[in-house]
């Protein structure tokens, strides 16, 4: 089960029958087993990582704050609610360290286009957030290593 939820992890678009070859097994037995991975959660989605400068995104911004007061399942609720208005938000959780215990992972097509759902989010949280921090990150920059989850797959199988 680990090598197959691998070998999708490095790349999810092959077929049961090329899986089924890497790993020795039968199709109908490839075919079980990521449906087995499927249902007991630990694939959740089946998605590719697109080019976001390609799709024309600029920007990648990492933004931390901490809650002035404590979570509660309302809250959390209101966070999934609100983050489920912008489809740019690709990732948002509780977080602990540097003085912050949210963080929010957006795209954006430029500057404005950033500054105005930073002005959104600050005056949607104003009662319940403090402390706000945004690292912008340049999608059109050098990018050392580019985000993939091929990387643990490989460094999990050697």
């Amino acid at each position: 089960m680990q090598k197959l939820l691998f070998e999708l992890m490095k790349d999810s678009k092959k077929s049961d029958r090329q899986l089924a070859k890497i790993l020795g097994v039968s199709q109908a037995t490839v075919s079980r087993m990521r449906n087995r991975l499927v249902m007991e959660g630990m694939i959740k989605e089946f998605t590719i990582i697109p080019d976001f400068e390609k799709l024309g995104y600029e920007l990648l911004a990492i933004t931390a704050g901490r809650f002035k007061i404590p979570s509660s399942p309302e809250r959390i609720e209101r966070g999934k609610k609100w983050s489920a208005r912008f489809p740019n938000v690709i990732f948002v959780s509780r977080t602990q360290g540097m003085g912050k215990n949210a963080l929010v992972i957006s795209l954006h097509k430029d500057y404005t286009d950033y500054n105005e759902f930073f002005q959104n989010m600050m005056s949607e949280w104003a009662d319940a957030m403090e402390n706000v921090d945004s690292m912008l990150v340049s999608l059109k920059g050098i990018i050392v290593k580019p985000l993939s989850f091929r990387y643990l797959a490989e460094q999990s199988s050697a």
